[in-house]
């Protein structure tokens, strides 16, 4: 029972350290790196607190060395799926009732213990297992993350604070309940604040979530486990699962208390789910909330007026971070004919100073693919373009397997406007670059709308402010977040919320109020303070 209201401050978004040689975070970092290189953990099931061991055992293995085995996880049963569900069901009965604030205090606590002490640990788990240099790491596993859960209980209060209007007799309000039943939370391998985030939004308003990580990352997924524990989340709220999607899947998609997914993956996985889930919509006892971010194919679009020196910098960002394996990452460029020779050389230029490597030293920019299917998959459609007549390759295109999966900042000049590398996702360090006709600028706009079927991110670069007008109306559709003179990544938590549409998702928007109403279900509440004791009206009665 609460007897008072907690007013949760307006966050800030946490600064981010700079790793830079001699920094006391510097040195503390690599302690840790060198920490967990020299042991391998083995990762239980966990559900209700009891730890599970199926002796079905996966491997954790470092991206950029596949002799350094990181740890082996415990693969989950269909019979354990089940126990999870019911343990997640019998959870819910005490975490719904929890007030806000109790709930707020949790995973304000669980900011402050990964700005602290879990820092170090998260950030390290990240380099060593999904292979992000030490800035790429920082943004993501720390400061994004801390975003979070420090910025979601503030948005929590605000939706909380959106009540009607009580008028006259009546006293009205609205009740924000949690689902009536669990949500399934299903998360990539690239950012471990998605992972840390898509199981906790659907929580903190009061559900219990099952949550299944990628498998290459269960590593820092039980580095998370253990933030969420250390922050007070109790028993049976959040369960990880780690294992097969065939296993996972069934057991949850045919519940009857199935009450929504929060996922962010693959578009042809979502449209299976959504199928699965249209299919089994009668076992349902509420219309399960569907919320997904998936794939993306963005632009950067230049236009003649562009200031070469930012769009140079902008693309090899763009593109080239954390080896491209970005939902947002710049993966398609439109530069006008006048302006192609130059930045050409300056691309080239700066590229060769790009080292390569694993990210326990800090120096190298480009770090190893995630796996060997990604790294199989990315090296397709480079030989694709090497063979084409309808495109060259301008730089890069080595790649090697040998010690890690490492593939080179490469960049494709295509020929054609709808050139296979300018319509579909490649989820590597892959740019692909068409040049176009300086007056053709308008058309080229339109052609960009057209060419890929999502609607992600995507950025304009033009000093001519009529250029930029006509931009941004005809790429309305094109892009759920549009940047002008800046890279289609790096959305922050409060500033830009994040989410696309088409085939890009539902564009539900992490971090921001917007995605938590998806977690809630309105309950209207009219209390009649002077209830009439009549059932007459007034125009009953007779002139």
């Amino acid at each position: 029972m609460s007897y008072g209201i907690a007013e949760i401050p307006e966050p800030l978004n946490e600064p981010i350290q700079s790793y830079a040689p001699g920094t006391p975070e510097r040195e503390e970092l690599k302690k840790k790196l060198d920490e967990l290189r020299s042991k391998t953990i083995e990762i239980p099931i966990i559900i209700g607190g009891r730890k599970y061991k199926t002796n079905d055992l996966g491997e954790c293995q470092a991206p950029h060395d596949h002799k350094l085995l990181l740890g082996t996880y415990h693969r989950v049963t269909k019979e354990l799926v089940e126990k999870a569900i019911d343990t997640a069901l019998k959870a819910r009965e005490e975490w719904c009732c929890l007030h806000c604030e109790q709930r707020a205090a949790i995973f304000l606590k669980m900011a402050e213990l990964l700005a602290g002490p879990h820092r170090m640990t998260l950030n390290a788990a990240t380099m060593l297992c999904q292979d992000k240099n030490v800035y790429q790491t920082e943004i993501d596993s720390a400061c994004e993350l801390i975003d979070f859960y420090r910025f979601n209980p503030y948005f929590m209060q605000q939706l909380y604070e959106m009540q009607p209007i009580s008028v006259g007799e009546s006293l009205n309000r609205v009740e924000y309940r949690p689902l009536e039943g669990f949500v399934f939370a299903v998360t990539p391998f690239n950012f471990t604040s998605i992972a840390g985030n898509l199981p906790t939004s659907p929580a903190l308003m009061g559900n219990v979530v099952l949550w299944k990580p990628a498998r290459s990352v269960i590593y820092t997924s039980h580095f998370l486990v253990e933030l969420f524990r250390d922050a007070g989340v109790p028993d049976g709220v959040i369960t990880m699962l780690p294992g097969s999607g065939s296993v996972i899947s069934p057991p949850i998609l045919n519940h009857p208390y199935f009450a929504g997914i929060h996922f962010t993956g693959s578009t042809s996985t979502f449209h299976y789910l959504w199928k699965t889930i249209g299919e089994n919509l009668e076992k349902y006892k509420t219309y399960p909330r569907m919320v997904g971010e998936t794939g993306g194919k963005d632009f950067v679009f230049a236009h003649p007026s562009a200031d070469l020196d930012a769009l140079c910098t902008a693309l090899l960002r763009g593109a080239f971070e954390y080896q491209g394996q970005k939902c947002s990452a710049a993966s398609r460029a439109y530069v006008p004919k006048s302006k192609w020779p130059r930045l050409k050389r300056m691309l080239l230029k700066e590229i060769k100073t790009m080292k390569m490597g694993p990210p326990t030293d800090f120096t190298n920019f480009i770090n190893a693919v995630i796996d060997k299917e990604a790294y199989q998959s990315i090296k397709k459609y480079i030989t694709y373009a090497k063979r084409s007549k309808d495109a060259e390759i301008v730089c890069g295109g080595g790649c090697s397997d040998k010690v890690g999966y490492f593939i080179e900042p490469t960049i494709i000049l295509a020929k054609k406007p709808k050139f296979k590398t300018m319509e579909e996702e490649i989820f590597g360090p892959v740019l692909t670059v068409f040049v176009y006709p300086d007056k053709e600028y308008e058309r080229y706009l339109r052609i960009c709308d057209e060419t890929s079927p999502y609607g992600l991110t995507g950025s304009i670069f033009a000093e001519d402010r009529q250029a930029i007008s006509l931009a941004e109306y005809a790429l309305r559709d094109a892009a759920g977040n549009f940047y002008i003179n800046d890279k289609p990544t790096g959305a922050v938590v409060g500033q830009q919320p994040f989410g696309g549409a088409r085939a890009s998702g539902t564009n539900d928007k992490a971090g921001s109020l917007l995605n938590l109403i998806r977690w809630v279900s309105a309950r209207t509440i009219k209390e009649n303070l002077n209830p009439p004791k009549d059932y007459r009206y007034p125009f009953l009665e007779e002139d």
